[in-house]
């Protein structure tokens, strides 16, 4: 290790503290958001995943308040509005969206008086933009064990689920003929989905979080033929941008002195990228072949 801080700019990368914590928490984020993201984009939940990302933002404006682990706040608040919207068991599709939205603009009430708390009670300045746009270089190293819990819960969870989920993703009557309890599923999708977007909120904030949950999967989804190579793509795409993203910033400390721009700030750009990119090979395969990229992820 010793040898390795003598690398020039890159050596003090690796053997930085604040940076070593933030490829940790936030490749724990980008692989959970990857494998959560592509359920939920299959899933066209893309805008519960928005509201549950902004809603959690509460929690992490409330653990400023409360003095306690902001994950801890982030990850509450976020299981509790996936609890609200999953077990109300609303069935249309326009009766989802409002209930939806009724949960996000409510979180989105409640965040705004508590960082106005944060700042008046206990005189935390940087409560707002460390909760809407993340601030990865200052997560303490005590968060870590915590975040890789979480992220292994929802591994775990995805995992459990993957392919009832994907059946009934497809076909709720199919599932339900195959003996998957289909609420019980949804539910624990729910969960991860929480837990999901606590990780994405703690690494690039509340407000930016469905970047790093929706942008890898829908990437993915534009060029993969199968889920597997989908799910793939996805983490690859996550990881890429998260940790490309910490580089940049990094060494953007070098651009502009004592300035450094904000991780947040990259990751997003490098998801877009991708996206575009993934967009591009799309509309060229279709433009030369009669075969259309995955949308709905048949399985063979």
């Amino acid at each position: 290790m010793d040898s390795i801080c003598t690398w020039g700019h890159m050596g003090g990368f690796w053997c930085n503290q604040p940076v070593r914590v933030a490829l940790a928490v936030g490749g724990g984020a980008a692989l959970v958001c990857a494998v959560v993201g592509l359920s939920t984009v299959m899933r066209r939940q893309a805008f519960a995943g928005h509201a549950l990302a902004d809603v959690s933002g509460a929690g992490g404006s409330a653990s400023y308040l409360l003095g306690i682990n902001p994950l801890f706040g982030f990850l509450g608040m976020a299981a509790a509005a996936a609890g609200v919207m999953e077990w109300a068991q609303v069935r249309e599709a326009r009766e989802r969206d409002l209930l939806t939205g009724v949960v996000l603009g409510a979180g989105l009430g409640l965040a705004a008086l508590l960082l106005y708390l944060d700042m008046t009670v206990r005189n935390v300045s940087g409560a707002a933009i460390t909760v809407l746009f993340g601030s990865m270089f200052t997560i303490p190293p005590s968060i870590v064990p915590v975040a890789l819990i979480v992220a292994a819960a929802a591994l775990g969870a995805s995992a459990l689920i993957f392919r009832p989920l994907l059946v009934s993703t497809l076909s709720i009557d199919l599932a339900r003929a195959q003996g998957a309890r289909v609420r019980t599923i949804a539910r624990i999708h729910a969960m991860a989905l929480a837990l999901a977007v606590s990780l994405a909120a703690m690494t690039v904030g509340a407000i930016l979080s469905t970047a790093l949950l929706i942008g890898p999967a829908a990437a993915a989804l534009q060029v993969a033929r199968r889920p597997a190579s989908a799910l793939a793509l996805a983490v690859l795409i996550g990881l890429a941008a998260t940790w490309g993203g910490i580089a940049l910033a990094y060494q953007s400390y070098y651009w502009t002195p004592g300035r450094g721009w904000p991780v947040s700030f990259f990751i997003v750009m490098l998801i877009v990228c991708a996206y575009l990119l993934a967009s591009a090979v799309a509309r060229r395969r279709s433009g030369s072949s009669a075969t259309a990229p995955l949308s709905g992820c048949q399985e063979h």
